[in-house]
């Protein structure tokens, strides 16, 4: 299990990278450039954030990309959701359909307060604070 996957890591490379423009729009050749992300990669993970409105595009001339939302307003588990959907930790690793003990499991109770930890420690870390 990756907590973080590719498409993950590269929407938090781009975002970064986007804020510390502050305000000024970001040609997605220049992601690609200083990012070293497949263009494809990028163009669909920008298109992703466009869509779920983190960010703004631009077309045409001048075109690319400007944080729609500041920085600290995106959090890690925002992005983890986007691209990766809802955080599970609970789904039992033992069968391929639903647990019947999932009531007494004394190991599915452990692996909920890990999961309820770890939701709130993603959450609580945002792109301004990476930004430092």
């Amino acid at each position: 299990m990756k907590l973080i996957t590719r498409d993950t890591d590269y929407a938090i490379r781009a975002i970064a990278y986007i804020a510390c423009a502050k305000g000024k729009i970001t040609p997605a050749g220049e992601l690609t450039r200083a990012l070293k992300i497949p263009r494809p990669f990028l163009r669909k993970i920008l298109q992703k954030l466009n869509h779920f409105r983190l960010l703004k595009s631009y077309k045409g001339q001048g075109g690319g990309f400007i944080l729609a939302v500041p920085a600290k307003k995106i959090s890690l588990m925002q992005l983890i959701n986007i691209f990766q959907g809802p955080f599970r930790l609970n789904e039992c690793f033992l069968k391929k359909e639903a647990c019947p003990n999932t009531a007494k499991c004394g190991l599915k109770r452990r692996i909920d307060n890990i999961e309820r930890h770890l939701v709130k420690e993603l959450g609580a870390i945002n792109i301004g604070c990476l930004l430092g």
